[in-house]
């Protein structure tokens, strides 16, 4: 039941955010706002502002569509499988994608929620390989079958795309998985009942060998007419 709640709770976070996201597009497109100068610009003083608010702004519905689906996807899954340590993947991701499209990325205007969603999305593929308990890995296997093709995005394709945003996202997301890996505690290992029979079995037969041992065994106390 508590995991169910997570999972709700998760959905719901990631759709407010969603919510926020379109709430900003649809009044750039109404009353005709540039909102674009919100981004990140490399070396530039302004663009420092950047850091935080370039992941609020998208340059077009494709561009706030596409990322629509992996937000709501790996949000919920974040907050579902790693309930102490989502709020620090998100934050570190958050800043230091910024900054390191501010220190390094090609000078243009960066914009969008991607970087994000890569460092979220290479945080699950890394954390998973240090776990590996159940729930990570399965975590793992649902990312990587709807987004493996981010493992690729992350170099340069088109010119119009920030791979520069995606690249230091994934850093960011390994940089969480490397310092908050063990975290989370693991989910609990259920035992069968055929576990539980073979282990008082082992017991009882290192019991009956220590009677024997000690000449206690009552076969042999016995008397017999």
């Amino acid at each position: 039941m508590i995991k169910n709640n997570r999972l709700t709770i998760g959905i719901f976070g990631s759709l407010a955010f969603i919510a926020l996201l379109w709430c900003i597009k649809s009044a750039e497109i109404l009353f005709h706002l540039k909102l674009s100068t919100f981004g990140v610009v490399p070396l530039s003083y302004p663009g420092l502002l950047g850091i935080i608010t370039a992941p609020f702004i998208h340059g077009s519905l494709e561009h706030i569509f596409n990322n629509t689906l992996p937000i709501l996807i790996m949000g919920s899954v974040l907050y579902y499988g790693y309930p102490k340590s989502w709020k620090k993947v998100l934050a570190l991701t958050w800043i230091l994608s910024g900054i390191g499209v501010w220190l390094f990325a090609r000078n243009a205007n960066h914009i969008g929620a991607s970087g994000i969603i890569h460092g979220v999305f290479f945080f699950l593929l890394v954390v998973s390989i240090f776990r590996r308990d159940k729930s990570s890995v399965a975590i793992m296997m649902i990312t990587f079958l709807l987004y493996g093709g981010m493992t690729m995005s992350i170099f340069p394709r088109e010119e119009s795309i920030s791979f520069e945003y995606h690249l230091f996202g994934a850093l960011a997301g390994i940089i969480s998985a490397f310092l908050w890996k063990n975290l989370d505690p693991k989910p609990a290992v259920k035992k069968y009942d055929w576990e539980h029979d073979d282990n008082q079995i082992e017991n009882d037969d290192i019991d009956n060998w220590q009677v024997n041992i000690e000449g206690k065994h009552p076969l042999k106390d016995r008397t017999l007419h």
